[in-house]
């Protein structure tokens, strides 16, 4: 059996000298009994799969709401493709992969229903900037409960800052946690152009043809070019980064997918009836708290809070069935006739 400290000793000697190591963890907020077979990067990123935020996020959007296709990506595609992107970062680079993993399997447990729709919708509700990041960490640190019943899963504090910093102007950490912030971006400026195309929303003909000739003209072309750049340009400095003309062609890619697919596309026309749905939901649970599970009540007090973490959680589908449960009537059938 290859231990928990069999593989410490392995991380020692095979990994660069600026990974994180297992070993030099700073721990968790609630200290905690090795395993005598993971280490805590895997055992923290076994708590996140086990988890019921990661579960719903197959049915959470990724660009387009509720999508009948079969395959278009969904919060759970976008996150296995983070992990596989940043995976394969990390072993090139000799860092930890396990952290890398855990990171990235977590970094979006906090999005609402309906992508950046449900995020506006709750700003507005709130007064104040939802922050999926900052809502990952509120669920893994107090809303998931673990099958022992405790509150929280208890990461490590390196899984949790990478987390909070994948997104925003804080640098992470640890340089797993810059692998995961890059990734999600190589990730989804790829698999939106892909949805995108797939969705006839764009053609291939309409991608600004200076960032094709750099970055590829598929899909797989694309993500292996940013990939490989991040890895020698990162063996080259001896940090995190990419060469300027590859970033200057990912963030030409970005710049398009904001003019052409995320703002005023087709693919978004429900997103107003989307965020009026959440609206409805938040005015309709404050005025009848009972209604919300009373798991989202035992650890606060605050309704307000209570009901947004209720709210950010629920998937698609089943905001959607809530809004046809509480605001459209029933119709009356005679069971006599």
């Amino acid at each position: 059996m290859f231990s928990r400290v069999e593989q410490l000793a392995w991380e020692r000697e095979k990994l660069s000298d600026f990974a994180c190591l297992s070993s030099e963890s700073r721990g968790r907020i609630k200290p905690e009994s090795d395993s005598d077979i993971r280490t805590i990067f895997q055992h923290d990123r076994d708590r996140i799969i086990h988890s019921k935020a990661f579960r719903r996020l197959k049915h959470k959007t990724q660009v387009f709401i509720a999508p009948e296709g079969d395959h278009y990506r969904t919060r759970l595609t976008h996150t296995l493709e983070v992990s596989q992107i940043a995976r394969t970062i990390a072993r090139a680079l000799k860092l930890n992969e396990d952290l890398v993993e855990a990171i990235a399997l977590g970094h979006d447990l906090g999005h609402t229903p309906f992508g950046h729709a449900g995020e506006a919708a709750l700003s507005e509700i709130t007064g104040a900037d939802f922050k999926h990041n900052l809502q990952s960490l509120r669920v893994v640190d107090l809303i998931e409960k673990r099958s022992s019943g405790s509150r929280g899963l208890n990461l490590s504090v390196e899984v949790r800052d990478g987390i909070l910093n994948h997104t925003g102007a804080n640098k992470p950490l640890t340089l797993e946690g810059e692998i995961v912030r890059i990734a999600d971006r190589v990730a989804y400026i790829n698999h939106d152009i892909d949805d995108a195309l797939r969705a006839g929303i764009i053609a291939d003909s309409d991608l600004p043809a200076k960032a094709i000739s750099i970055l590829g003209n598929t899909h797989s072309e694309r993500i292996d070019v940013m990939v490989r750049d991040l890895i020698n340009s990162s063996w080259q400095h001896g940090e995190i980064r990419r060469s300027a003309e590859v970033k200057a062609a990912t963030k030409e890619l970005r710049s398009f997918l904001f003019e052409n697919v995320y703002i005023g596309s087709e693919g978004k026309s429900e997103e107003g009836k989307a965020k009026r749905l959440l609206k409805l939901l938040y005015e309709f649970f404050m005025e009848n708290i009972d209604y919300i599970p009373d798991e989202y009540l035992e650890f606060e007090k605050n309704y307000k809070q209570a009901v947004i973490d209720y709210i950010a959680g629920m998937t698609d589908r089943y905001a959607i069935n809530l809004g046809r449960k509480y605001f459209i009537p029933t119709p009356w059938f005679d069971k006599n006739r």
